[in-house]
C-alpha cells in the first residue's frame, strides 16, 4: 500500500525521484518494433495494415472503413441513458471550448501599413480511440468537439477491432453523436503510421490526437514532424493536496480513481495532517474490497503511490508545483486561496466536491492533459490544437522607405547581404 513520508527536505525528494522513474525512456525493443511497423506501413500501405491487424488484434474485419449505416445503427441501438449522458457531457464540453475560439484580426496603420493574422482549422485530423479492453467513448468527445469548434475540415477516427472483428459499439455511438466524418477499424502503431502517411484506403491527416498504449505513444513520437501530434502522454496520475478538513473516504476514492487505469499510474497525497494520512490508508484498504480492478490499483499504489506529510500548506503547494501532476485536487475548505499559486498542473479540481472523474467525463474542460511533469510547459488539449495561423504584411512604398535603413542595418549585422539588397534595390538612395 502507500508509504507515508514526513517531509524533511530529503525523504520526500527521494520518494518523488523514485516515482519519476516510471517516466524513463521507452524500451529500445519497443522503439525498434514500432520503427519497423512504421516503415512497413509507409512502403506497403493497406497490405501492411491488414497484416498487423490480423497479427495483433486476432481477426481481420471485412473492410477497413466502417460504413455510415453501421455507425448510425450503433447510435440507434445504444442504451438511451448512455446517449443522454454523452449529449449532456458534450453540451458542457462544447460550452467550455467555445470560449477558447480565437479570431483572425487585421491591423491597419495610419501610414498605410496593413498587418494581420488568419486563423483557420486544419484540413484533416486523425483521432485515435482505444477500442479493446480500454474503450473510452469520453475520449471521442474530448477530441472531436474542440476539433469541430476549430473548424477542422474532416475528422477521421481509427479504433481497433474487438476480438470478433467488429468495432466497439459505444465508440461508434460516440462518433455518431460528435459528427466524426469517417471511421476506420485499425489500431496500434500501424494505425498511427497509416494516418500519418496515408494508404490506398486511409487518408493522410495533418495531426493525430488521442490516447493509446506504449506502442501508439511511441509511434506518435517517432512520426512527429511527418505529422503533428497532440502530446506524448504517459501513464495517468493524480495528486491530492489536502489539509485536515478533507474527508479521508473521499481522498482514498479519488486516489484510486487514477490508480485503476494502469499499474504504472501514479497517485500521491500531499497533506499537512498526519491524522488524515493514516485515515486515508485505512479507507484504501476498506474500499479496495469492492473494486473490480483491485489488483491493478494495489500494484499502482505500491509502486508509484505515496503520501507526503508537510508542516505547512506553503510547503505542500511548492511540492505540488514540483510534481506538476496531470490531475491536481485541492481538498481544502478554501481552495481558491491556493489556485493562484498552483502553476504546474494539467487540470485543477477545487474543493471537496470536484473529484477527478468530473473532469474525465462531464464538466467541460478537456481531459487530454500533460503527464509525467510536462505540465511545467505543456497545456491541455484545446481548440488551439486544431488551428493554424498565418500572418500577412502589406507596406506602402513610403512606409517601406521609412523602414529601409533599420532593416539594412539589421541584415548586414547578421551578414545577410542579399536580405539587405532587397531594400537597397528598391531604394538605392534612402533619401528618395
Amino acid at each position: 500500500m502507500l508509504t507515508i513520508v514526513k517531509a524533511d527536505g530529503v525523504k520526500e525528494q527521494a520518494l518523488l525521484a523514485a516515482l519519476r522513474q516510471r517516466s524513463a525512456d521507452v524500451d529500445k525493443k519497443v522503439t525498434a518494433a514500432v520503427s519497423e511497423i512504421i516503415e512497413n506501413v509507409r512502403l506497403k500501405g493497406d497490405e501492411a495494415v491488414k497484416g498487423y491487424t490480423l497479427k495483433f488484434d486476432g481477426s481481420l474485419p471485412p473492410a477497413l472503413e466502417i460504413g455510415r449505416e453501421e455507425i448510425n445503427d450503433a447510435l440507434t441501438n445504444a442504451d438511451p441513458a448512455f446517449i443522454e449522458a454523452l449529449l449532456n457531457a458534450m453540451e458542457n464540453i462544447t460550452d467550455f471550448h467555445n470560449r477558447q475560439k480565437q479570431q483572425s484580426f487585421i491591423d491597419a496603420k495610419p501610414n498605410g501599413v496593413i498587418m494581420g493574422q488568419r486563423i483557420r482549422g486544419l484540413a484533416r485530423v486523425g483521432l485515435y480511440v482505444p477500442g479493446g479492453t480500454a474503450a473510452y467513448p469520453s475520449s471521442v468527445l474530448m477530441n472531436a468537439v474542440p476539433a469541430k469548434i476549430a473548424g477542422v475540415g474532416e475528422i477521421v477516427m481509427a479504433t481497433p477491432p474487438m476480438k470478433d472483428g467488429r468495432a466497439n459499439p459505444d465508440i461508434l455511438a460516440a462518433a455518431a453523436v460528435c459528427g466524426v466524418d469517417r471511421v476506420f477499424l485499425l489500431g496500434g502503431a500501424q494505425a498511427v503510421a497509416a494516418l500519418a502517411y496515408g494508404t490506398e484506403t486511409i487518408p493522410r491527416v495533418d495531426k493525430i490526437v488521442g490516447p493509446g498504449n506504449i506502442y501508439v505513444a511511441t509511434a506518435k513520437k517517432l512520426l512527429y514532424g511527418t505529422v503533428d501530434i497532440d502530446m506524448i502522454a504517459g501513464p495517468s496520475e493524480i495528486l491530492v493536496l489536502a489539509d485536515g478538513s478533507a474527508d479521508p473516504a473521499y481522498v482514498a476514492a479519488d486516489l484510486m480513481s487514477q490508480a485503476e487505469h494502469d499499474k504504472l499510474a501514479s497517485a500521491i497525497l500531499i497533506t499537512t495532517s498526519s491524522s488524515l494520512a493514516e485515515k486515508v490508508l485505512a479507507e484504501l484498504e476498506k474500499q479496495l474490497q469492492t473494486l473490480s480492478r483491485r489488483e491493478i490499483i494495489e500494484q499502482s499504489l505500491a509502486d508509484f503511490g505515496g503520501i507526503i506529510v508537510c508542516d505547512t500548506m506553503d510547503e505542500a503547494v511548492a511540492l505540488a508545483n514540483q510534481v506538476a501532476p496531470e490531475h491536481l485536487e485541492v481538498a481544502v475548505d478554501n481552495p481558491f486561496a491556493y489556485l493562484g499559486r498552483l502553476d504546474n498542473a494539467g487540470s485543477v479540481f477545487l474543493g471537496h466536491y470536484a473529484p477527478e472523474p468530473l473532469g474525465d467525463y462531464y464538466a467541460g474542460p478537456n481531459h487530454v492533459l500533460p503527464t509525467s511533469g510536462t505540465a511545467r510547459f505543456f497545456s491541455p488539449l484545446s481548440v488551439d490544437a486544431f488551428i493554424k495561423k498565418s500572418s500577412y504584411i502589406y507596406y506602402t512604398r513610403e512606409a517601406l522607405r521609412e523602414a529601409r535603413d533599420d532593416i539594412v542595418c539589421l541584415a548586414e549585422k547578421e551578414g545577410l547581404t542579399a536580405h539587405a539588397n532587397t531594400l537597397k534595390i528598391r531604394f538605392p538612395d534612402s533619401a528618395q
